[in-house]
């Protein structure tokens, strides 16, 4: 134990509840049940699980692990550890499909366990189990994790940091956890990069021990607080350095590109003049907090009171991961582009905060009545559905048919498992109503409606139909692709580049110069693309994929469209 600066006192110390085994296991079950029962069942679907899954497998048939590529052409748009992890679960077994949602599934048990072990030491047993089952029964928590998305990885980045400055600041002195949150800050970078943002907790830790919080306990440190910096620059230069060092060295244009793309367009740039997911200001906490961080939300209306009575007594257990939670929130809503699942990494922090309440207030007739409403309400939500394709609903039976769901059957699986668990959670044990019925409807999905939706929600019943109609010596082209038609590929292609929505019509000029360019060329193009350069061309219908029309074109396009295209643009790619 460190020595006591002069003057301090020492804090109360907080006696941590002993770890059980049990408590450990039940928390797996639930994850296994809630997040990693679609693991194996569906190919990744859009609109980001195809890129990443695709910038990885390049990744692990190239070995470029420095510099990501798409479709031939270098991916600037994320830094490359999330990819690191989807590519050697695919080197290791060779299978995207039984790969590509194992990150998010074990940074669930890792966020879970996280959440549970730090209210443990902070409250008590209960308090930390109630904190756990929250957290893992939050909507946007079962979303985010079940999807091949980077969020669910840095959020566990992000919640691993916050748990190691809070073993430091809040039950310390623990200098290695200490300098681990700032490795962990700096992996979190890497992965995306908002991954600094558990460090910003130091602000409110300053803040809150000068107001005489509890237990922030005073010790000296000198040069140790620099600590959390040495690790986020370790976490960072794993990649960083290398990938520096080897574009000085090169030279190489497109690596020159690449760096300046990832270290400056998609950070200051991204944040401070965003180009797309334009929202205003309170898109956070009136789109996305209400609906996705349910039952947590609903909770608030009990939670807020009692959050002011620990900011009058004081406690820091409370404020802390609170005041960072805030922070997290407000960091997101300066910046013009917004998606919900950008203040993910908060919603473990606000589980914390709650812990230290949640025995008293999961007695609570209210709180059970909640469990119950939001039960009935996804009951209800789904039985309609059902009800809505019985009766032949138009709408209804549009999206059910798009999804590939002929099976009236099928679909009125889930709400009946729904129904089932929240009469048998009901009359067993009625606190764990709405956890029974959403791990119910999670089972139900991924078992009844996912392998039926797969084929075409994935894109690979439209490419497997679409390159069966293209003659195999035929050149073929790619123009405004989505990512998913990448992973079906059963020949080379040319693409134009990845990012090329942001300037489509250059796209169409150079994809016109390649086609007229030689014979037994043909390109596949959306409907809306057509014009001006392939209005005239001739053209066939291929079907239908991500909500897009795609036609099948030959030579000759527009001759003012191919005079101005570019060769240079055309991007051979050989799927592994």
């Amino acid at each position: 134990m460190e020595e006591l600066s002069e003057g301090s006192h020492a804090p109360p110390k907080t006696t941590a509840a002993p770890l059980r085994c049990t408590d450990l296991l039940w928390l797996a079950a639930g994850v296994l049940l809630l997040v990693g029962s679609g693991v194996g069942w569906r190919h990744p679907w859009p609109a980001d699980e195809p890129g990443f899954v695709q910038v990885a497998r390049e990744m692990a048939h190239h070995g470029s692990w420095l510099f990501p590529s798409m479709g031939g052409e270098l991916y600037d748009d994320k830094p490359p550890l999330y990819f690191w992890l989807l590519s050697a679960g695919f080197r290791l077994t060779g299978s995207i499909r039984w790969t590509f949602l194992l990150p998010s599934l074990l940074s669930a048990l890792g966020i879970v366990w996280l959440v549970y072990d730090l209210a443990r030491r902070l409250a008590g047993r209960r308090e930390a189990l109630g904190a756990a089952v929250l957290l893992l029964c939050t909507v946007q928590f079962v979303l985010q994790t079940r999807s091949a998305q980077i969020d669910a990885t840095l959020c566990f980045l992000t919640t691993l940091s916050l748990y190691g400055l809070s073993r430091h600041l809040l039950l310390g002195p623990a200098w290695g956890w200490y300098f681990a949150s700032g490795l962990a800050a700096g992996l979190g970078v890497i992965t995306k990069g908002v991954g600094f943002l558990p460090l910003l907790a130091l602000l409110p830790y300053a803040y809150l021990r000068r107001r005489g919080f509890e237990p922030l306990p005073r010790f000296r440190g000198g040069w140790r607080w620099g600590s959390a910096g040495l690790g986020l620059l370790i976490g960072l230069g794993i990649w960083v350095a290398p990938m520096l060092a080897t574009v000085a060295s090169s030279g190489d244009a497109a690596r020159v590109a690449y760096r300046n793309g990832i270290l400056f367009r998609e950070t200051a740039t991204r944040y401070f003049d965003a180009w797309q997911h334009l929202q205003p200001w309170y898109f956070f906490l009136v789109e996305v907090i209400p609906p996705l961080w349910l039952p947590l939300s609903a909770l608030l209306f009990w939670l807020v009171p009692g959050w002011k009575r620990a900011w009058r007594e004081r406690d820091a257990r409370v404020w802390l991961p609170l005041a960072w939670a805030i922070i997290v929130v407000v960091f997101f809503s300066l910046s013009s582009g917004k998606r919900g699942l950008y203040i993910f990494p908060a919603l473990p922090a606000v589980a914390l905060a709650a812990a230290p309440r949640l025995e008293a207030l999961l007695a609570r007739r209210g709180v059970l009545r909640l469990g119950f409403a939001l039960a009935a309400i996804l009951i209800a939500a789904t039985g309609a559905f059902a009800i809505g394709y019985a009766a032949g609903v138009r709408g209804i039976t549009r999206i059910a048919h798009e999804g590939g769901l002929e099976s009236w059957l099928r679909i009125a699986s889930v709400p009946a498992a729904c129904a089932a668990a929240a009469v048998a959670a009901r009359l067993c044990r009625p606190l764990l109503t709405w956890p029974a019925t959403l791990a119910a409807c999670a089972l139900a999905f991924s078992w009844a409606i996912e392998p039926r939706m797969d084929p075409q929600r994935s894109g690979e019943a439209f490419m497997r139909a679409a390159l069966a109609r293209i003659p195999p010596a035929t050149d073929l082209g790619l123009v405004g692709y989505k990512y998913q038609f990448l992973l079906y590929l059963d020949r080379p292609v040319v693409d134009f580049g990845h990012r090329r929505w942001l300037d489509p019509l250059s796209e169409e000029r150079d994809a016109a110069r390649w086609l007229d360019t030689a014979p037994r060329r043909v390109l596949i193009v959306p409907r809306s693309e057509l014009e001006p350069c392939f209005d005239r061309a001739s053209r066939e219908l291929l079907g239908s994929s991500a909500g897009e029309q795609w036609l099948l074109v030959r030579a000759p396009a527009s001759a003012g469209c191919a005079e101005r295209g570019d060769p240079r643009r055309a991007l051979h790619y050989a799927p592994p």
